[in-house]
């Protein structure tokens, strides 16, 4: 191994610990944290939400499997035998249906914040402006009766996090 290797390996070390320290829940950054800084948390963040959702639908999909595979064959079984296997069987159902919102959610989330670094003249205003969009959606959201619905929660939380690393002054 040369060295070029080791600094690209250590690199690597440091991006990935640092995207750790700035995805964590209670990052609490220094009022003269740099813009870039901020956004960064916020990606980083919203990366690890994204990869955690994606696990989550994983889980709920292997459940859904293994509730199908627990029914017995035999179709003689008592109606209330059968009516608990049904209803396990939605509950997992809705849990991995609730998963892949949220994971949606996130995804939607990550492209809108793309969007709005790329469309934003200064690196100061993207995240008011992301802010300010997913405010929007929330609202249509709720317009629209989609009240307590795992994206909205999605959404909530990101201007939540934007609201935790973002500059004191962005207003």
């Amino acid at each position: 191994m040369d060295i070029e290797d080791e600094d690209d390996t250590s690199n690597e070390t440091t991006e990935i610990g640092s995207d750790e320290l700035l995805s964590d829940e209670n990052l609490r950054l220094p009022e003269s944290a740099n813009i870039l800084v901020r956004l960064h948390a916020v990606r980083a963040w919203l990366t690890r939400r994204h990869d955690e959702a994606a696990i989550e639908v994983g889980e709920a999909a292997l459940a859904l499997q293994e509730t199908m595979q627990e029914a017995p064959p035999d179709t003689r079984i008592r109606r209330r035998e059968q009516q608990i296997q049904r209803e396990r069987l939605e509950r997992v159902q809705r849990s991995l249906t609730e998963a892949q919102q949220r994971l949606s959610a996130y995804e939607e989330a990550q492209s809108l914040l793309e969007e709005c670094i790329a469309h934003t003249t200064s690196s100061e205003r993207s995240l008011v402006e992301y802010y300010l969009t997913l405010e929007d959606l929330v609202q249509s959201a709720q317009a629209s009766g989609e009240e307590a619905s795992p994206r909205l929660s999605v959404l909530a939380d990101v201007q939540h996090r934007i609201e935790q690393v973002g500059a004191p002054n962005e207003e």
